[in-house]
């Protein structure tokens, strides 16, 4: 048996994430981009998010429908909040819809938004940003990989993604990223000092 190379999704740059949220056109399309950039959801997530899973006071949400019909409960940065806030001040139709994203306009006006409208959102603001690349996936790949570079420990990105394997999180990451470079430096300066310290001591 072969096995086929995994390959990783690609990591949107600053100034490429920059890029897609300016060519957003609503509060509604920054929330749900923001939910995967920043909370690490994935597209079903997003989608699946009810009224009732919204904790605001908490920055918490609570992930009813994860893959596998697993839960979870997530934190995600106050810019999610601050545009969900907007979405549900100005843009969320009166509905008895209980799912948070819904649509805006037209016939399906206030029913639950789709994965072909999600598809559809991202489309058109990866075509006005000039960005070649930006799928939801993508989207969740940026903030898992950022959160680890940035410190996060490894077994906390396992649970804000909703791994049930620590394998699936440790595939996930890229290897070869400032991260990796910074903690093999990190590493490879305490054995040198170790080293060094044990060679004055013997010629002591």
């Amino acid at each position: 048996m072969i096995r086929t190379p995994r390959t990783l999704p690609r990591v949107l740059s600053p100034v490429e994430v920059d890029a897609l949220l300016g060519a957003l056109r609503t509060h509604r399309d920054r929330a749900l981009v923001l939910a995967m950039l920043l909370g690490g959801l994935r597209r079903c997530e997003v989608l699946g998010l009810r009224m009732s899973d919204v904790h605001v006071g908490e920055r918490r949400l609570f992930i009813a429908e994860g893959k596998g019909g697993h839960q979870r409960i997530v934190p995600v940065a106050s810019g999610f909040f601050a545009s969900l806030a907007d979405y549900f001040d100005h843009e969320r139709p009166d509905t008895d819809a209980e799912h948070v994203f819904v649509v805006l306009r037209g016939p399906t006006r206030g029913r639950a938004l789709t994965a072909a409208g999600v598809d559809q959102v991202l489309d058109g603001a990866r075509q006005r940003a000039g960005l070649d690349h930006a799928t939801c996936h993508q989207l969740r790949h940026t903030c898992l990989t950022r959160l680890r570079e940035a410190g996060m420990a490894l077994e906390a990105v396992q649970a804000q993604a909703g791994h049930r394997s620590i394998e699936s999180t440790r595939v996930y990451l890229h290897l070869a990223n400032p991260w990796l470079a910074e903690e093999y430096v990190r590493a490879v300066n305490a054995i040198e000092h170790e080293i060094a310290e044990r060679v004055e001591e013997a010629e002591n």
